[in-house]
């Protein structure tokens, strides 16, 4: 989109329809005069009936042949002309109602930005119009955060790329039709949506030439960069998609990368590497957009693809990358068809399980794949792959549910990557694809893109999703059952924030686990406490979600995801059980435990890696108590909160909120109450200086409370009453600390 120059805000905002409905009127009129000329009608005169009676007619010398011919060929162009307006009439009418649509859509996110203290420039400038300078805390409920100006800016960008593809495909249909100044063809598109797959179709024709004449190998800047421009334009364009891939074949798909991206001169550098990374990621969006084809040619073309998974690729070298290696390069972007990569996934674990019988690298290769160039150059197929499945939860969860080997070596494939002891996969060590996998896991047990910009949890309805749903909840189960070994988590350094989204994502089920100490959880009604039946939870075992929670929390960015996925759990669990002081109160106690525990593997990893320099460790715990800014988010409708990533280029975490699941309490004032509390709430404690492991607990405690606190405020609960309470909620958090203190230093 960035290379592609587009309406601006502007423009759009101030597009004056009025002239184009007018000339929508106009050719409506005159393609119903041109109808009558052509086919008749009301006992008319019309070509077809000159043409018919010219055919008829008993001519004789010159005139059976010259004069029979001259009345044919123009009905004929009457025919066409009709033909030809219907198409102009048709363009127009679909271009003034798209664009009515695209400026609807502006003018609606400009206005619902705008109440949320965003404004949008002509320019597409987006603005911060929060409160400036120091505020009290609410005035900071009030002002947007980082990540609602990316989604506001992302939103804008959408609406107007979309329009301007409107734009350009009208324009293009219409000189199309107009091509010929001296004859009607009557072939043109009568829609905008017929135009955009003939354009399509008509660009891949073009381009398909210049792969299978090998011309792209001594492409220049211009040339890549036009290419580039084809792909971003028609890269959603089944017309283009579809003919172009088919057109030159699997292999030569595979091998046109393989050569641009590492031609015999080495890999590119500078410019040409900044548009081979546009490319790149233009070629991974049109592969997986024809992915969906399911056409003879494209059914054939996808099983090619897999076919040439295991064949070498040299190119103009005397060794190359496989097909494995350059088609999950191209797997990054865009959201593949389910069956393709159930189909492709399967065939690479096997594969990658047959060569790879004991030590070594067998995904190395020296070529580079990918764009901008790490200079690691492992290529492990696997990374790409898991990357795709991270955009398609479906396919995802598909995949961590099957099994691959023979015998007693048949494990499933969550087992194979995660590290079966004896058959799990040996990951190459100049990898990257911890990240991926950790993508694939968040999709396949949340139910939506890792990067998600408008993540929700999936509905529970119907029979399928209800059964997605107890799937994706039995994966994260033994996700959880995995990472509780901290052997496992410390060979995948990279994947905590992925653990910390899925663990998130499932706040639920791990409350419920947690609320069974000595296995009372039955006897205190724990099923219908939690709403365990209505929500589908599961208990994934207490002692692997302790380990699980003390080995992702000792992470800084892991530790802020987990807190605040709690904070808006707890709250909403509170706010379920409404008036009832006592249920809302044993919430809140379950809810500082789970606080504790969190907290506690935070704080030993600080003093555990900090612990001879105390400047470092002081620093980290100022930090420690600084992150704890609950503005995470607004909630999204009933059953969802949001929680905004701690690292770049990951989406927010939809985190259950038990709402209509235990009665009907919310609907009461106080249920009500904390959840506009929750909503709005953007709470702050970042005290001066944090000079000890003390004053850092202190911190976490007050962050514990704090929706306890709100409650107790709004019911009015006597001052005696609350004092009893404090030692209770202390030692609440303490028992929670205690189950994943290890060895504190300072404890």
């Amino acid at each position: 989109m960035a290379d592609i120059a587009t309406l601006t805000v502007g423009e759009l905002r101030d597009l004056r329809l009025g002239n184009l409905k007018k000339a929508v009127d106009d050719w409506r009129v005159m393609a119903g005069k041109l109808d009558k000329l052509a086919v008749g009608g009301s006992g008319d005169v019309s070509a077809r009936d000159l043409e018919r009676k010219a055919k008829a007619a008993d001519w004789e010398g010159v005139n059976a042949t010259v004069s029979r011919e001259f009345v044919t060929k123009t009905a004929k162009q009457f025919e066409d002309a009709a033909a030809e307006a219907k198409d102009v009439l048709g363009i127009l009418s679909d271009l003034a109602s798209q664009m009515a649509k695209h400026k609807e859509s502006l003018e609606t996110a400009v206005s619902e930005l705008k109440a949320r203290n965003i404004l949008v420039l002509g320019d597409g400038t987006i603005v911060d119009n929060g409160p400036k300078g120091p505020v009290n805390e609410q005035q900071a409920a009030a002002k947007p955060s980082q990540e609602e100006l990316e989604a506001a800016k992302s939103r804008i960008t959408r609406i107007l790329w979309e329009a301007t593809e409107t734009d350009r495909i009208a324009k293009d249909a219409l000189r199309g039709i107009m091509k010929d100044q001296h004859d009607f063809s009557g072939a043109g598109a009568g829609s905008l949506k017929e135009a955009d797959t003939r354009q399509g179709r008509e660009q891949a024709a073009k381009w398909k030439k210049d792969i299978l004449s090998g011309d792209y190998k001594k492409w220049s800047d211009d040339e890549l960069e036009a290419f580039n421009r084809a792909l971003t334009l028609h890269r959603d364009n089944p017309g283009f998609t579809e003919a172009f891939f088919t057109g030159i074949g699997a292999e030569q798909t595979l091998a046109m990368w393989r050569e641009l991206a590492h031609p015999y001169s080495g890999a590119e550098e500078g410019d040409r590497a900044k548009l081979l990374a546009r490319v790149q990621d233009n070629l991974s969006m049109s592969l997986a957009n024809a992915s969906y084809g399911d056409g003879p040619a494209v059914e054939q073309w996808k099983k090619d693809l897999i076919a040439a998974g295991p064949k070498q690729l040299p190119g103009d070298l005397p060794i190359g990358p496989t097909g494995f290696q350059v088609m999950s390069s191209l797997m990054q972007k865009g959201r593949f068809e389910s069956e393709f990569l159930h189909d492709y996934g399967t065939a690479l674990v096997t594969h990658e399980r047959d060569r790879w019988r004991g030590d070594g690298e067998p995904w190395t290769s020296g070529i580079t794949l990918n764009y901008p160039d790490d200079k690691k150059n492992s290529n492990d197929p696997m990374a790409g792959f898991l990357e795709a499945l991270g955009h398609n939860p479906e396919a995802s969860l598909d995949f961590f549910n099957d099994e691959t080997g023979k015998g007693d070596k048949r494990i499933s494939n969550l087992e194979y990557l995660v590290g079966h002891e004896e058959h799990g996969r040996k990951w190459p060590e100049n990898t990257d694809g911890y990240d991926n996998l950790g993508h694939a896991l968040e999709s396949a047990t949340l139910g939506y893109s890792y990067d998600s910009k408008e993540p929700a949890i999936p509905p529970v309805e119907t029979t399928e999703q209800i059964r997605a749903r107890t799937e994706r909840t039995a994966l994260a189960m033994e996700v959880v059952g995995a990472y509780a070994d901290p052997e496992v988590l410390e060979k995948q350094k990279g994947i905590e924030s992925s653990l910390a989204r899925v663990a998130a994502g499932h706040m639920d089920s791990i409350n419920y686990t947690m609320a069974n100490w000595g296995g009372m959880g039955d006897l205190a009604d724990r099923d219908g406490f939690y709403g365990k039946n209505e929500a589908y939870l599961r208990d994934f075992g207490e002692g692997d979600t302790t380990a699980f929670l003390r080995n992702i929390a000792a992470d800084e960015g892991a530790h802020q995801t987990l807190a605040q996925a709690q904070q808006i759990y707890g709250t909403s669990l509170m706010a379920a059980h409404g008036d009832n002081q006592a249920d809302a109160i044993n919430a809140a106690e379950n809810s500082v435990r789970m606080h504790g525990m969190i907290d506690e593997a935070r704080m030993e990893a600080i003093a555990g890696e900090f612990k001879d320099e105390k400047e470092k460790r002081n620093l980290e715990l100022e930090k420690q108590a600084a992150w704890i800014e609950f503005g995470a988010g607004a909630l999204v409708g009933v059953g969802t909160g949001l929680v905004a990533a701690p690292t770049a280029g990951a989406g927010a975490v939809a985190v259950p909120i038990i709402a209509d699941t235990v009665g009907s309490a919310v609907e009461t004032a106080v249920g009500n109450h904390m959840m506009d509390w929750l909503k709005e709430k953007e709470y702050k404690n970042a005290p001066e200086a944090i000079k000890s492991l003390d004053e850092a607990r202190t911190a976490g405690a007050v962050n514990a409370t704090a929706p306890l606190r709100e409650y107790l405020i709004r019911t009015g609960v006597p001052e005696q009453e609350i004092q009893d309470l404090m030692p209770d909620m202390e030692d609440a958090y303490n028992r929670g600390r205690a189950v994943t203190d290890t060895d504190n230093v300072e404890k």
